[in-house]
């Protein structure tokens, strides 16, 4: 009896022969956050630091009237846009951001909840917006028109900049790439250092655009409150 009771405590569960009694031990450090108990990268710090720069970037153009916490989602845009980027620039990736079907997935819901946003509950300043401050009387009815449709515009031009951007430098890198058999070796070789010059610019692209793309959306979320 006392040995059948006692049992339970023998280190006797395994897998291919595998102890995995003392694995309970280990358990406990999933449930503390792994800063803890982990060092930390140089990967994770130099991404840690570029996080910071952007929310308090994000954080002044915003001010303090706004929700807390709004910054989180342009840092999100902003690391999805940069991924799909830099992604795109190995072979045989498809690169999703060169394709409207995801920017203005993308564009349109974010500047559509802005605007649902701001007519709802600050309609007065929406309407100051329409007009520019010191606008003679004749030229305000053209420039109503005008600022409507430069409002209008704007999740097409998010989503148009971000994808000719990235169709461009892909395109250009193709085209490029597919004279090369018909080359001489020395023409191949300056081929090759142009294409390396052209990848480094891309990679340049990938990060700028995914920067531009998430500061015009917090510009124009900023509008709106």
């Amino acid at each position: 009896m006392m040995t059948n009771l006692f049992s339970v405590f023998d280190p006797s569960s395994s897998i291919f022969n595998l102890s995995i009694n003392w694995l309970s031990t280990f358990v406990g450090l999933l449930m503390i956050p792994s800063m803890y108990w982990l060092m930390p990268s140089r990967y994770n710090i130099i991404w840690n630091n570029i996080m910071l720069t952007l929310h308090n970037e994000f954080k002044t153009i915003l001010k303090d009237s706004t929700h807390n916490g709004s910054t989180f989602i342009f840092i999100s845009l902003f690391s999805m846009i940069l991924l799909n980027n830099f992604l795109g620039l190995f072979p045989y990736i498809f690169t999703s951001t060169s394709h409207l079907t995801l920017t203005l997935t993308l564009a349109l819901p974010l500047w559509m909840s802005f605007m649902i946003y701001g007519w709802i509950n600050h309609t007065q300043h929406m309407f100051a917006h329409l007009v520019p401050q010191g606008t003679p009387a004749v030229l305000m009815p053209f420039m109503v028109c005008i600022e409507t449709i430069s409002n209008m515009i704007r999740p097409g031009t998010l989503a148009v900049r971000l994808t000719a951007n990235m169709i461009a430098g892909h395109l250009l890198l193709t085209l490029l790439g597919n004279t090369g058999p018909s080359m001489s070796m020395l023409l191949v070789s300056i081929l090759l250092i142009g294409q390396i010059a052209l990848l480094v610019l891309e990679s340049a692209v990938a990060m700028i655009q995914s920067y531009v793309f998430a500061i015009l959306s917090t510009l124009y979320s900023s509008e709106v409150v």
